[in-house]
């Protein structure tokens, strides 16, 4: 479990995160909403002990992060920001074997190459194994960058959870591609020690695949729990400063606006 307790964070004298407490549990898909500036990347970057808070802590698994060297913890926990673009030719597949960096120290192990091989297959790039990464479209390259940091925690640490943290992943998807990742992560927490943790701008995806869901506004936690308890018309009216239509039947729970 991924616990942020107390957290704050500034910019200079500008709050951008004020006092969230949130916790993100294994087993399900946790995702984080919100506006624009809402600081559902800041808080990722927090918990993902890449921005330190001015005041708070994240726990994994009960430990202060701060106790954990950055080397261990790339072990167990893997992250895909916004930004991962590759300004020089690399093969797919030297792309992905990047994930597996903090496992080994000069050559990739059997079992490196193995769980390349099988993030590839699991994502659908292998066929793509030997072609320049600068050649491929956006979307192509967004799903290489999944298979690459999902190889990072292919194997069960065998010491607790493992984690996985997205920053949008949905960028350069088309409809397609957005429904099969979904699914995808779905089936990644058949292996019931992964904490997963997504941010996410679609309200609609998120209904249909959310477990847990954490909705900032201003810097604020406005909510947090299922997804009905969460999307309301409240909440949306709050942050999105729109009114939903809310249709709920057997298919799930879909949000409409005019």
């Amino acid at each position: 479990m991924i616990k942020a307790h107390n957290i704050s964070y500034k910019i200079g004298n500008k709050p951008i995160l004020k006092d969230i407490c949130v916790s993100f549990q294994p087993g399900k898909i946790n995702l984080i909403l919100g506006p624009n500036g809402a600081g559902k990347s800041t808080l990722v970057k927090v918990i993902c002990n890449q921005l330190k808070p001015q005041e708070g802590t994240v726990f994994y698994e009960g430990i202060d992060i701060k106790n954990t060297s950055v080397a261990e913890l790339a072990k167990v926990r893997a992250v895909l920001s916004q930004n991962t673009e590759l300004a020089f030719p690399l093969k797919v597949k030297e792309v992905v074997t990047m994930g597996r960096y903090p496992h080994f120290s000069v050559n990739p192990t059997a079992k490196d190459e193995q769980a390349v091989q099988e993030a590839m297959h699991f994502f659908d790039v292998e066929e793509m194994a030997d072609r320049d990464y600068l050649t491929l479209s956006g979307g192509e390259k967004q799903r290489v960058h999944f298979a690459r940091v999902v190889s990072q925690i292919w194997y069960p640490s065998g010491k607790g959870c493992r984690y996985l943290v997205l920053d949008e992943p949905l960028t350069f998807l088309d409809v397609h591609y957005q429904f099969q990742f979904m699914h995808k992560l779905r089936e990644l927490l058949k292996k019931q020690d992964l904490v997963i943790v997504g941010v996410v701008h679609d309200l609609n995806l998120a209904a249909k695949f959310a477990d847990h869901l954490v909705l900032l506004n201003n810097g604020e936690l406005l909510a947090s729990g299922t997804k009905e308890e969460v999307l309301n018309a409240e909440n949306m009216k709050t942050a999105y400063r729109l009114e939903p239509v809310i249709h709920n039947d057997e298919r799930g729970m879909y949000l409409f606006f005019e």
